[in-house]
């Protein structure tokens, strides 16, 4: 590497994180998620403010240069997988089990309308927002697939900070949210493999490929992990469970990307066995290598993820329009179709609403998705824009709902008794109302 590619690119990660610390940390002051700064931080540098400011300044610490933007675009990639590969390691599969039929219900409801409703967009859309080397109908699966996902980590934020991971509404939307992602990144491979060939007809194989890799990872994989990381768990101070974990993840992403399907379904397959087969000590020890992950590398990709995005495209009435429709669908498709399920499973009016607001945030899923159709040429700059807007919108918008319909939504003695297991606090006398 050249000493001034050296020096550019210690010049922008430094930059970029220190902006997304401080942006970030703005956002969560003013209770919005952390991400909304930390994609600022790159919106800032980006063509959309900086880009127009100051332009010469610009094009000196982030240069156009394609092989410049590799490398940091390259750390990101780095950070994405990890991030996801954690992600994994958050699914509570017994909690998925234990509440399998009515979990079941709402994340297909959650899943098949807004990717409805997004493949009819796709076809409706002008010809301007199709990249010219990609095919209507792989524009419009892509387009689905980004508009019928839910983003665990952003959720269980939001019910963490709310104290409403105890509740039964906060339990079942964690529940729905992890079938929702496990059936998402397997979409996003399908998809993927389908935009390298351009052939529809690839589906079936692409699939096939997918649920191998599910099944190999399940049956092979899963007995060697819990041997190796119980091996690593023995080391006390976790250096060995942590570097074990990253380079799973890693080997499972490469073996995903061989397969011609997206590396991040690797990582999150991973990310899933680990979870199952660690001991709490490995569990424990692997709380630095999250640490990391979330306070350094996943900040530095959603800033990357904010330099592509040109919010001055947005100044065309066609293009806002466009955006208007793209996220009125994405909320109408997930919250119409979580609550109609939550109503048909007996919950609540309000409970229904609030597993709706919750699984309508699609946050860092949404923009993992979209970033990965930007690389594969799936979208244009102005669409991938647009889906990431979605992205941010929909998280915002949980908050505030969710504050709303708990509110009428009072505590039973099972929530109670689950919250002081977690607490160790006394219960107090529970109220029989249910929300309805």
């Amino acid at each position: 590497m050249p000493a001034h590619s050296l020096l550019l690119m210690l010049l922008q990660v430094g930059i970029l994180l220190l902006l997304t610390r401080v942006l970030g940390g703005l956002a969560a002051r003013i209770r919005l998620p952390a991400i909304v700064g930390e994609l600022c931080a790159g919106v800032l540098l980006g063509p959309t403010i900086l880009g127009n400011i100051a332009p010469s300044v610009s094009d000196w610490l982030l240069p156009a240069s394609t092989p410049q933007f590799h490398i940091l675009d390259a750390i990101g990639q780095f950070g994405v997988i990890l991030l996801v590969g954690i992600t994994g390691l958050e699914v509570d599969l017994a909690l998925v089990r234990r509440r399998a039929g009515t979990t079941l219900g709402i994340a297909a409801a959650g899943l098949l309308l807004p990717l409805l409703l997004g493949l009819g967009i796709g076809a409706a859309l002008p010809d301007s927002f199709v990249p010219a080397s990609t095919s209507r109908p792989v524009f419009a699966f892509f387009l689905g697939v980004a508009l019928c996902v839910s983003a665990i980590p952003v959720i269980a934020k939001t019910l963490a900070d709310m104290n409403l991971t105890h509740r039964n509404v906060g339990q079942l939307t964690l529940a729905a949210a992890m079938v929702d992602d496990v059936v998402g990144w397997l979409l996003l491979s399908v998809v993927s493999a389908v935009a390298v060939s351009s052939q529809l007809g690839d589906v079936f194989w692409s699939t096939a490929e997918a649920t191998g890799l599910v099944l190999a990872a399940l049956l092979l994989a899963r007995p060697v992990i819990r041997r190796v990381m119980e091996r690593a768990a023995r080391h006390p101070d976790g250096s060995r469970t942590v570097t074990t974990a990253v380079v799973i993840m890693l080997l499972s992403a490469a073996a995903s990307q061989a397969l011609h399907l997206e590396a991040m379904f690797g990582a999150f397959i991973a990310g899933l066995l680990i979870s199952v087969t660690t001991s709490p000590t490995a569990a424990r020890q692997l709380a630095s290598l999250r640490q990391v992950v979330l306070a350094v590398l996943a900040p530095l990709f959603f800033a990357t993820v904010g330099l592509r995005i040109d919010l001055s495209t947005l100044r065309s009435p066609t293009v806002l329009g466009v955006a208007m429709l793209v996220l009125a669908v994405a909320v109408a498709g997930k919250f119409g179709g979580v609550y109609l399920a939550a109503r048909a499973g007996r919950l609540g009016r309000w409970e229904a609403i609030a597993v709706g607001a919750g699984l309508n945030s699609r946050g860092v899923v949404q923009i993992v998705i979209a970033t990965a159709g930007l690389r594969m040429a799936v979208l244009t700059p102005t669409t991938f824009t647009i889906i990431v807007l979605v992205a941010v919108t929909t998280s915002v918008m949980a908050a505030p709902v969710l504050r709303i319909a708990m509110s009428r939504v009072e505590h039973i003695s099972e929530e109670e008794l689950r919250r002081a297991d977690r607490t160790g606090l006394p219960t107090p006398e529970p109220s029989t109302n249910h929300g309805q």
